[in-house]
């Protein structure tokens, strides 16, 4: 089963650069090997990880994930960010649904 993160749609401007942050308390408890597996460009249905987010590593602090910095999001595009980690013998795997709104919304 894939969380969800239940702040719903994050809205990321085509000019930002942000590095997420996951809370995983709902879900376990000490989250460890976190990494972002794919993040998909909801209109063409394929990976743009490399692209919008080139470089770095998720990394842990508490229950906390930290995402490397997403950023290049094109205008009116949404992206489904796939992120997983360890919790103890289980892998567990969320999404965070994020939204480039364009300039006039």
């Amino acid at each position: 089963m894939i969380l969800e993160v239940s702040e719903g749609i994050q809205l990321q401007g085509e000019s930002e650069e942000i590095a997420w942050i996951i809370d995983t308390t709902n879900w376990t408890s000490s989250p460890t090997s976190p990494s972002v597996v794919e993040i998909i460009d909801v209109s063409t249905g394929r990976d743009v990880k490399s692209t919008v987010m080139p470089s770095g590593s998720a990394s842990v602090s508490g229950n906390n994930i930290t995402l490397p910095i997403l950023k290049l999001l094109r205008e009116g595009r949404s992206y489904h960010v796939f992120v997983k980690w360890t919790d103890g013998s289980e892998v567990k795997e969320a999404i965070i649904k994020v939204r480039c709104p364009k300039r006039n919304e």
